[in-house]
């Protein structure tokens, strides 16, 4: 299908901004601040924007919502998510789920017919939007739903998917998908369903390649274009080895993955390469990816983004990452 994540044409840029931190992810962002981030990533080219029900409790949506009226509604790509509905409570706890100083909601999952299109309503009740470009499902994972997961899964792909379609239908979305960290279960749904695109979290990456042999080849054949969310595995990739506790998948990274990032650093290093640029330009060589989403808080590190994507990397930085068994022979590189 045609691309769904067009980059802006006087920039080309491939970077998209996630919406997490500006619901106040583990730390608070003010409004202005968040203004000012959404604003800036704006000014560079940035035409995508991902948000949640899920990030702060709808605090996201509603500031990405209120900074993007102003610009024309063609102008950009706007994604939000279903499977959480939010039910309002006065008793909540402002803190939640990694998020602080939330609005006084709570997440109820529901997949179902009535609660996916409550679900993408809502959303656009707090975006002040009349549509989404693309409503993806929500961690429908094990990790997630632990011993409930077949059966979400299976709600999925018979209730939610299917709403989806109609809503698809009504224009108040133009595409659908997943949004997940988990591999084997967009492979579960794409063996019965259908996928226009694919928010996916940390599974492609300079140090998890974990989509490669499988779902990558699979999303190029059908046509299903992916976001790619995560690649820095959380931080890890970011921050490197050597300042302090590195984390991968929002927890202390094992021993193996600190070994191996150590040893891409210190690749990184003899080609005076960033560890950060390396990690952003990756995947976007994969013809199954589209666009990175950056999970930025604030301007300076969207600007450290936009440089590291811009930094120049000779091809035998590549081959060296290869040759050291840190590249799949198989995973193609800028």
């Amino acid at each position: 299908m045609p691309s769904i994540f067009p980059p802006c044409a006087a920039s080309q840029l491939r970077l998209g901004l996630g919406g997490a931190p500006l619901g106040n992810l583990f730390s608070a962002v003010t409004d202005d601040d968040a203004r000012a981030l959404v604003d800036a990533a704006w000014a560079s080219g940035c035409r995508s924007f991902d948000t949640a029900p899920h990030y702060g409790h709808g605090l996201s949506e509603r500031r990405l919502g209120d900074a993007l009226r102003r610009h024309p509604r063609d102008d950009f790509v706007l994604s939000s998510k279903v499977g959480r509905v939010l039910v309002p409570d006065a008793g909540a706890q402002r803190a939640q789920h990694g998020y602080v100083d939330i609005l006084p909601f709570r997440q109820v999952w529901d997949f179902s017919v009535a609660g996916t299109r409550c679900s993408v309503e809502d959303s656009l009740q707090r975006l002040g939007l009349s549509r989404l470009d693309v409503a993806y499902v929500h961690d429908p994972d094990a990790a997630t739903h632990g011993a409930r997961a077949p059966e979400v899964l299976r709600q999925v792909i018979d209730e939610t998917l299917p709403a989806l379609r109609q809503l698809k239908r009504e224009g108040l979305v133009r595409a659908i998908g997943l949004g997940t960290n988990d591999v084997d279960v967009v492979l579960q749904v794409l063996r019965e369903a259908d996928l226009d695109v694919l928010m996916l979290a940390g599974r492609y990456s300079l140090l998890d390649h974990s989509a490669l042999p499988e779902l990558l080849p699979q999303c190029v054949a059908r046509g299903v274009r992916i976001a790619l969310g995560g690649v820095f595995n959380s931080g890890i990739l970011a921050t490197g080895t050597r300042h302090g506790a590195a984390t991968f998948n929002y927890a202390p990274a094992a021993g193996a993955w600190v070994e191996r990032t150590a040893r891409i650093e210190a690749v990184c290093e003899a080609h005076g390469v960033p560890l950060r640029a390396a990690a952003l330009q990756f995947p976007l060589a994969h013809p199954a990816v589209e666009i990175v989403m950056l999970g930025a808080r604030q301007v300076a590190e969207w600007e450290d983004a936009l440089a590291m994507l811009q930094h120049r990397t000779q091809p035998g930085f590549w081959t060296a990452l290869r040759e050291q068994g840190l590249l799949p022979a198989e995973a193609p590189t800028p």
